[in-house]
Order: structure tokens, then sequence, then C-alpha cells
């Protein structure tokens, strides 16, 4: 089935056809060669998958409508994995959708804001209406900056969301919507008094601000927040310990690659798993986590397994590798914009239909653009047992109809 076909908003607002093929979770490939952030709130740690060679072509499609897609295809002079995996992504959802009304006009940022800014004159000058990436934030600042002059709206792909604004989309999967999930879900399970474990770094800087946020939100207590040297949490697992009679859920928003440090302690401790709820977010998603004794029971919020597993499936059949986790944000960015062009006429980019409160079905499931710039997204639940991770509360097929203001 064509993806153009796949893709439909949620209700019935702008009423064109169909949804992105479903998909679940494989391998990811390697994380960028430049900054980190890309990674930073994937549902999956990264495995190795091998490198691909940029395409040479400039462009992709050859129909009336052009739009950019601005990709780190280099970085320091080399060929970028992550850079080409998604430009393979929007080649591939092009493909499939079908679409004759569009051109993809491929430009290079090498992974610095310069090249951004400079990618997306280029782009614009040749015509494009809207803007889809940059990766990094600082590119899509670059970007943005550039778009929102010539009154272009611009689809990034960062996770970090200052970048974001009006007429600045952000389709990553951001820490802010894992947090939300997951306490929303644990205070519907009768949790009401809360601890947190955090790292001192940026993923537990953001984790942290919105756990706070939404507890507040949702009336639940903080009793404890204990921070911790990356690396180093034994103490800090040690006071949350004394806090045990107080507190009936305990959230750990670490990456995975840290959490066997943590669990040690954790079982050091005497924190189990069983009589505290332990909570994560999507990053724990990832086999080393799962296989850890320390977590068998916890709760974590993740985009479902499905939808991407399928367009694995189908990237690995077409370039013979494995794609990175990230590179459904192209996938769906295209198919988004090639179902649009197709269905809404002149007025395919106006904010109103971009922000559409009913939101849009994609590889990872439903998800809308709020007006100022960030996302949301529907995750599911998962809880570990046994080393591996089933669901415990589904994702949402749609959203309310009414649109998100916070």
């Amino acid at each position: 089935m064509a993806t153009a076909k796949r893709l439909k908003t949620v209700g019935s607002a702008l009423g064109f056809a169909a949804m992105l093929a479903g998909c679940s979770q494989i391998g990811v490939g390697g994380p960028p060669a430049g900054p980190n952030e890309a990674m930073m709130a994937a549902p999956l740690a990264p495995v190795q998958s091998k490198s691909l060679t940029p395409a040479a072509s400039t462009s992709i499609g050859s129909g009336p409508t052009k739009v950019a897609l601005i990709l780190p295809l280099t970085q320091n002079g080399a060929s970028s994995g992550v850079g080409t995996a998604l430009r393979n992504a929007a080649e591939l959802a092009y493909t499939e959708s079908g679409s004759n009304d569009l051109t993809i006009l491929v430009k290079d940022d090498r992974g610095t804001p310069d090249g951004a800014r400079d990618a997306t004159q280029a782009a614009v000058n040749e015509g494009a209406e809207l803007i889809l990436g940059p990766l990094f934030a600082n590119s899509v600042r670059e970007a943005a900056r550039v778009a929102k002059g010539a009154g272009r709206p611009v689809i990034g792909y960062s996770t970090d969301t200052s970048a974001a604004s009006n007429g600045v989309y952000l389709l990553s999967f951001l820490i802010e919507n894992y947090v939300d999930r997951i306490v929303d879900y644990a205070a519907q399970q009768g949790k009401k008094s809360f601890a947190a474990l955090v790292p001192e770094n940026d993923y537990g800087n953001v984790a942290l601000a919105e756990f706070q946020a939404a507890a507040a939100k949702r009336g639940v207590r903080v009793e404890a927040i204990e921070r911790y040297t990356p690396g180093q949490s034994a103490a800090a697992v040690q006071r949350i310990a004394g806090d045990l009679p107080r507190i009936d859920a305990l959230f750990i928003p670490e990456q995975a690659d840290a959490m066997a440090g943590v669990a040690q302690a954790l079982t050091a401790n005497g924190i189990d798993s069983h009589k505290v709820q332990i909570l994560g977010t999507g990053v724990w998603n990832d086999a080393r986590v799962l296989k850890l004794p320390a977590l068998q029971g916890a709760w974590f919020a993740t985009p479902e397994n499905t939808g991407f597993n399928a367009f694995a499936g189908r990237y690995r059949a077409k370039y013979g590798a494995d794609p990175t986790r990230i590179a459904t944000l192209a996938y769906d960015s295209v198919s988004l914009v090639a179902a649009l062009t197709r269905t809404q006429g002149a007025s395919r980019f106006n904010e109103n239909i971009l922000t559409n409160s009913s939101g849009f079905n994609g590889a990872d499931g439903v998800f809308r653009f709020r007006p100022d710039g960030l996302n949301e997204r529907g995750l599911a639940v998962l809880q570990i047992n046994n080393g591996a991770a089933t669901t415990v509360s589904p994702a949402p097929r749609t959203f309310s109809a009414t649109a998100s203001t916070q």
C-alpha cells in the first residue's frame, strides 16, 4: 500500500487517506559522529550497522511542489551513517507514497550550524516551501532563522526543545513525552508518593524538570530527589533507600549503558522492584536493561514496537542494512508532506494544517505538533519481566479533538 495512503489525520478534520505502515524495534545504526543529542531520547540504544555511501543525487522526485531535506550527510569531511540512513528513509517514504507531486531537495549541512544556514538559504532560493531537518539543535536554529525570514515552516529532528517555536516544529522523540506518560500511568495505578534518582547531565536535567511539573499537575507527592555524578550512583541510591517507607514509585531517567551500575546499587541497598515501582523512559527498551534482575517489574514509556519493525524490514530489503532508530523521523516527515501535498492544495503547509489537533499516524504511532513547535506522541507503557518487555498500557490510537496548549 502506498505511504500516502497509509498516512492520515487521526480524526476526520483533514479527511485524507490512510496511515503509515506499522513498524517495530530491531537493530539500530551507530550514533552520530558529531553531537549525540540525536540519540539522547531515542527509544533504543544504538548497535552497529554498515555505513552506507550517500547518494550522489541532490533531489528525490520531480514534482512541482518543492520541500528541502537538510541532513548531516557528511561530518568532518567523512560520510555520516546517520545522515545517510535519514536520506534513505526519506527516499523509501517517497517511493512508497507513489507521489508525483513532490520534489525533495536534499542538502548536506555538514553537521554544522553554518552549513545548515547555507543549505536552507539555497533551498529557499530553489523554491522550497517547507524545510525538513536539520538534525542538531544549533543547526535547527540557524535553518529556522533563514526559513522564518522567508515565511517557510520547519519540521526539525532535534531533541532540544529550546530549538522549537511557532513555525519550527520538532518531530523527534522528546524526553518530556516519556516522562509525562510514565508519571501519568503510575498515578493512574494508584502511586502517590514518588522519588527520583537522577544523573547530573543534560538528559537528567530535562527529565527532572518535566518530572516535577508532571507530578505537580497530577497531584502526586515527590518525597525525595537524589542527584549523582554519572557512573557514581551508589551514595545517591543509599540515600534513596532511607526513604523507602515513604515512597511507592522511584523514577530513574538514566541511559541504557549506565543502568547496570545503577541496578547493582539498587540491589546492594535492598530496593526491590516488586515493593517499590521503578519507572523509566524509552531509552530502556534495550536488551542491556531488560536483562537486569533489579529492574524486573519496572515500567517505562516508549513507542510501540510494531511500527518500527515493519519499516526496518522494508528498509533492510531495499538498502541491505539496518536503519538508525531515528530514521523514522525522515520517513514520517516525508510521508506527511507527500500526503499533504496530494490532498491539501495551496494550504498544505499552513499552520492550521500542520497543527491539526487530531494529529497524524506515523511509523512510531500517533503524533501531533503543538503551536509552540513541540510534539505530542502516543506512547505505550511496557513492563520488564523475565528479560523481556510486555505492554501493560497500549499507546493511544487517537488524540482528543482539543488541541494541546501546553
